[in-house]
């Protein structure tokens, strides 16, 4: 249903200075691609075509992904997209969603950086347009349904590749943005739940980031997270090969994490002496597994991410509560890239992407 918006309409007079035309960044920086084509204009519903946007946690390959299946729903079900991508943070993303808002937007997805403290400016959408979550849900808040994966899930997947890699055990080290997305949390437990062969258990308390953890097999050395700043990325890597010669497996939990980590064991002259696991579909992942310098990643599909999002929010625009998921989740399910299937998969997202995957 199309919403009462009316006490934005002061705060859009206020921050029209700070709107760029449809495909401009705006002031601060950030990625913002414009809406898909057609001439709506911002403020919303024509009656026609419905104007929603999708929002992302950060800039990486993965986003691009994302993009083109948000895009390709725009065009497919006639509505306008855009996509935004905060380079800078929480605060960066609430600047964001604030903006939306205020030009009227019919509706909202997005990845909540740290859902935790961002229940307010979420419950806000939610109060004011259509809200639902992506790739890292906000459970708490008022959001409408969620689509991605079990990233509990996922992160058991993930230790199953480190066990392939490293069948004898040995030391691990965990690579990842930041701990305050919920999916970077439940990643990190499922790997490490795997690792110590415990039951399964999504609701399981985390487990300090700090501190080693033991199993019988594996020994988990520590958590490194870089604050989604790709030289911090490669600076932690090469810090954790300085200070443990004798690393058995390195995983990275973020779609850029395994690229700069094999920068770093390049740099190392430890490229295929170090195992390898990564997450999502980078390009110079992929090319590692096919090179037999990464052993395996788990993937998500982004490209389905950003197409479910649209079509939700263009039909609930429509007011058609049929595109709901059952439950209120969409399950998009994860699945193992290694040597055997890496070709067959990078030939697929070519074809849905192109070129455009391959960002910094």
């Amino acid at each position: 249903m199309f919403r009462s918006r009316a006490w934005f309409l002061l705060l859009s007079v206020c921050l029209v200075g700070f709107w760029g035309c449809p495909g401009e960044t705006p002031q601060g920086g950030g990625g913002v691609s414009g809406s898909t084509t057609g001439s709506t204009p911002s403020g919303g519903f024509d009656g026609e075509r419905p104007h929603v946007a999708y929002v992302t946690n950060g800039i990486a390959s993965f986003w691009v992904i994302a993009e083109a299946g948000a895009k390709k729903a725009g065009e497919d079900l006639q509505c306008d997209v855009d996509v935004l991508m905060p380079p800078d943070g929480v605060a960066d993303q609430k600047r964001m969603l604030e903006e939306a808002l205020a030009r009227g937007i019919d509706g909202i997805a997005v990845s909540p950086i740290d859902p935790e403290n961002q229940t307010d400016i979420l419950n806000t959408c939610a109060e004011n347009t259509n809200l639902i979550t992506h790739d890292s849900d906000a459970p708490k808040s008022d959001r409408i349904c969620y689509v991605g994966m079990s990233n509990y899930t996922a992160g058991r997947m993930c230790g199953e590749l480190v066990k392939d890699a490293l069948p004898d055990g040995g030391s691990v080290m965990i690579f990842v943005g930041r701990l305050e997305q919920e999916n970077a949390r439940l990643r990190r437990q499922g790997l490490i739940d795997e690792l110590l062969d415990r039951p399964v258990d999504p609701d399981r308390e985390m487990d300090p980031a700090d501190g080693v953890i033991e199993g019988e097999k594996y020994s988990i050395l520590g958590t490194r997270t870089d604050g989604f700043n790709f030289s911090n990325a490669k600076a932690v890597a090469e810090d954790a090969l300085a200070a443990y010669p004798d690393l058995g497996c390195m995983v990275g939990l973020f779609a850029y994490n395994p690229p700069y980590m094999l920068e770093a064991l390049k740099g190392a002259d430890k490229l295929g002496k170090v195992q390898l696991v990564g997450f999502d579909e980078a390009d110079e992942t992929l090319q590692a597994i096919e090179d037999g310098h990464c052993y395996g990643t788990v993937v998500q599909n982004p490209y389905e991410y950003g197409y479910q999002s649209v079509k939700i929010l263009a039909g609930l625009a429509r007011d058609d509560e049929s595109v709901l998921p059952e439950g209120g989740f969409l399950d998009v399910p994860a699945r193992k890239i290694t040597k055997e299937n890496v070709t067959e998969f990078w030939s697929r997202l070519k074809e849905l992407v192109g070129d455009k995957a391959a960002v910094e």
